[in-house]
């Protein structure tokens, strides 16, 4: 077995401030990647521009970054970046800025390539230094070499080969208590979803499996502030992000799997935000499983069974049924690549992906 991760992390209220110095430490000019307002409205953007100014370290902003960022975009930002002179970059928002600024770190280090370099098969690791402040509760993005990107001419989203880690990850919760409540049950669904897959998945170890273990524990304590049954609170924001981290470590051990992979149709062809997409299918994923592995999981969140999580997944995230043809084509798409198959500890086939899924057709809860 390995473990690995190599991300030094602050986790603390004020964080940038606090260690403001060792984000100076990365470079000279910095380029901050953001969406386009969030970042601005829940303060981190102002926060990390504060604590370069104190360093005298200059820095430009790209804030051109989409939800599932497309190739287009990080090359976009890579010539952007150039033309800027940045030695580093900083990323700031949910999975999209955060996964964008890896690749954008991994395209200006390597100017002489095209957007083709991110995906061949020669995992290459030259990259600026990143450093990440997460504001949503789910991709763990900030400690993983993960960057998930939109392929228009495929018309899906894809890991980029390379492995680009954060140097730093700034975890503060007072960023997360302005998101609007879908987005952190979205989000928070799919640090779920991370958790189980890592779990239920062919690469599992010890330590993978540790990590799930105290996450599941984690995000299980928030489970009333998610449903509404009481309000959001800063040790809530706090826990969220916490579980949404020990998920990101989990992952970048062992890799997601069938429900991330059956998600994809629906948010590119549906507009379905990718939590949300994902927590279609995790449910049928555990009752798949094997039954060891199924008790386990829902025994570390507190549901007595597929069912009862199924019923809050739906309650949180606003889901409604799926339609046969949406499921047929979304099981296509993962039967187009086989190697996705191999990612489910248990024999995965045409069947087993319908059963994992069918139930999307008609949520008894929904009545």
């Amino acid at each position: 077995m390995q473990f690995y991760m190599p991300v030094k992390v602050y986790h603390e209220r004020n964080c940038i401030s606090n260690h403001s110095r060792d984000l100076a430490s990365l470079g000279r000019r910095a380029l901050i990647v953001t969406g386009r307002s969030s970042a601005k409205a829940n303060g981190a953007y102002y926060d990390i521009c504060e604590a370069l100014d104190a360093f005298g370290v200059s820095f430009c902003l790209f804030d051109e970054t989409e939800e599932n960022p497309s190739i287009e975009t990080i090359m976009k930002a890579r010539d952007f970046g150039i033309s800027e002179g940045v030695d580093f970059i900083i990323g700031i928002g949910g999975g999209s800025p955060m996964d964008a600024a890896k690749a954008i770190a991994l395209m200006i280090a390597n100017p002489d390539k095209n957007s083709s370099f991110m995906f061949n098969m020669e995992p290459h690791n030259a990259a600026l230094p990143v450093a990440a402040v997460p504001t949503t509760c789910g991709t763990g993005s900030e400690v993983t070499g993960i960057s998930v990107l939109t392929n228009h001419e495929k018309k899906t989203k894809g890991s980029i080969i390379h492995r680009v880690y954060p140097a730093l990850a700034f975890i503060d919760s007072k960023y997360l208590r302005s998101a609007p409540m879908h987005i952190i049950c979205s989000t928070a669904t799919d640090a779920f979803a991370h958790m189980v897959e890592s779990y239920i998945h062919t690469n599992a170890t010890a330590y993978s499996r540790m990590l799930v273990r105290e996450g599941l524990s984690i995000w299980a304590s928030c489970r009333d502030s998610l449903s509404g049954a009481r309000p959001l609170t800063e040790e809530d924001c706090d826990n969220l992000l916490l579980a949404s981290t020990c998920a990101g470590m989990a992952i970048a051990h062992t890799g997601t799997s069938i429900p991330h992979a059956l998600s994809y149709y629906l948010t590119y062809n549906m507009g379905i935000a990718h939590g949300k997409a994902c927590g279609y299918f995790i449910p049928g994923y555990i009752r798949c499983a094997a039954e060891s592995d199924s008790e386990a999981v829902l025994g570390m969140c507190g549901f007595g069974s597929a069912d009862e999580l199924e019923h809050f997944l739906i309650r949180i995230c606003g889901m409604e049924p799926l339609t046969q043809e949406v499921i047929n084509s979304a099981i296509a798409q993962v039967l187009s690549n086989p190697a996705k198959l191999t990612l489910s500890p248990y024999h995965t086939d045409r069947d087993v992906l319908h059963r994992m899924a069918d139930s999307c057709l008609s949520y008894r809860y929904l009545e």
